[in-house]
């Protein structure tokens, strides 16, 4: 009995995706990646201590199994402060933010470079291999939907289908092949996958 006890609440932690956790980078890490060697896509979560969304993101989407497991294992994931004082060099160019003490926070020099006038938070930058910008994608995203456009970009399929015909092949004729790739079961009863 204690064994199956034992099981079943191993299960519910599995199940659950408590164990789902993506393996953040801070930028200064992924800035010293050799992009001739590098094979997986870069992909910027830029966020604030004060974005509630982005919180929200942090506890729902990227806890997914899903999600996680394509930002694990397709990506390198970087977790950016999007206010912060980190000095990089990023495609060449340095990118630093200095703040005198009690000065409010300032938006980083990197988050103006790549959102543009987009600035708002949540956001995220898809880069490709050799870390040259793909794609930036705003506000809160749920787990189902952001797995979908996680993996149009890490899988190539950007360059077969607009994203409208992928949005409509996606739950069955992708995700199966995802899920089997992702090494995840694709029984929506084992793997909770948040959406459709």
């Amino acid at each position: 009995m204690k064994k199956v006890l034992l099981l079943f609440f191993a299960a519910v932690l599995l199940v659950s995706g408590v164990h789902a956790q993506v393996k953040w980078q801070t930028i200064e890490q992924a800035s010293q990646i050799d992009t001739k060697g590098n094979n997986k896509m870069f992909f910027i979560d830029f966020s604030t201590s004060w974005c509630g969304w982005c919180k929200k993101m942090d506890r729902d989407t990227f806890s997914d199994p899903v999600v996680a497991t394509i930002l694990n294992k397709y990506y390198i994931p970087v977790h950016f402060d999007a206010e912060g004082t980190s000095t990089f060099k990023w495609n060449g160019t340095k990118y630093s933010n200095t703040a005198a003490p009690n000065q409010k926070p300032q938006t980083h020099p990197f988050t103006r470079a790549i959102l543009g006038r987009q600035i708002g938070y949540p956001s995220f930058a898809i880069f490709n291999s050799s870390g040259s910008l793909t794609q930036i994608i705003q506000g809160y995203q749920g787990a189902y939907e952001f797995s979908m456009v996680l993996w149009y970009y890490c899988s190539g399929d950007s360059q077969r289908y607009t994203f409208s015909e992928y949005e409509s092949i996606f739950q069955e004729e992708i995700k199966p092949g995802m899920m089997k790739k992702l090494g995840l079961a694709s029984d929506s009863k084992k793997v909770p996958v948040q959406g459709k």
